[in-house]
């Protein structure tokens, strides 16, 4: 792992950005795999600034998100399909119809899945997979005591979970949230080339020790990534604030990224 500590959130959206930029200026047709929430919102905004200053083009990348409400239809205004819509693609060159994410109407769910990993298998994999980290460790809707080979699924949310995203998107009515989801696995996200994880906080702060410095668990998904051999982890000072060895991650960073 390669930990980018900046002392904003805004510094370090900006980093990632530039890193994906970076790497779709390289390879035009690069396959992403994005995610949802409010940390990856300010990258996907300095991504779109990009775009409009036609430094980049993103008209041939694809892209699968990591998951979806159960029972949201696309249109929903809750639903991870209308948020991507409305803070990223709308405002790239991306075509839409490159882009995917899983149809919580599936009649099928499991069909619906094994779809959507055979999609990503079609596609050569994802070359660059954006993650955000849940305030227990989890990555995606992968909860805590979910397996590290765990495959696109259908999950269920623990309580923790659908409080954050009562807050974050359904005006903090726990009642309104999904209890079920359809989740890219921990295995099937731990499979793309490049991993960019994006931790902002010190709500975040207990969860990126444990993925960091912690064990290997099933009780902190989101330490499967330290098996993987490109991620990079940019975060702000507060969610670095944990970790014993900041000085060093922020040395070898900086080495690396040329800062």
């Amino acid at each position: 792992m390669e930990v980018v500590i900046c002392k904003t959130k805004e510094e370090a959206s900006a980093l990632a950005a530039k890193m994906i930029n970076e790497a779709v200026k390289k390879n035009p047709k690069t396959v992403l795999g994005l995610a949802t929430g409010s940390t990856p919102v300010l990258m996907y905004n300095e991504m779109a600034k990009a775009v409009k200053a036609k430094k980049v083009s993103y008209k041939e990348v694809k892209s699968w998100n990591l998951d979806e409400y159960v029972g949201l239809a696309p249109t929903h205004d809750q639903s991870y399909r209308y948020f991507m819509n409305e803070n990223l693609f709308k405002k790239i060159d991306i075509k839409l119809s490159n882009t995917h994410v899983l149809n919580g109407l599936a009649k099928n769910p499991e069909k619906e899945c094994k779809a959507y990993e055979a999609q990503i298998k079609k596609a050569g994999g994802i070359d660059i997979q954006v993650l955000g980290i849940g305030s227990d460790g989890h990555i995606a809707f992968n909860e805590p005591g979910t397996s590290l080979s765990s495959r696109t699924s259908v999950v269920y949310l623990t309580p923790s979970t659908i409080k954050d995203n009562a807050r974050l998107f359904f005006g903090g009515d726990m009642t309104k949230v999904p209890t079920q989801a359809l989740s890219m696995g921990v295995g099937t996200i731990c499979e793309a080339k490049k991993i960019i994880m994006l931790a902002f906080g010190k709500g975040k702060a207990d969860a990126l020790k444990g993925c960091v410095e912690g064990g290997m668990t099933q009780f902190c998904t989101a330490s499967a990534l330290q098996a993987h051999n490109d991620t990079w982890i940019f975060c702000d000072e507060e969610a670095a604030s944990k970790l014993k060895l900041k000085k060093y991650y922020a040395w070898r960073s900086a080495v690396k990224l040329g800062l």
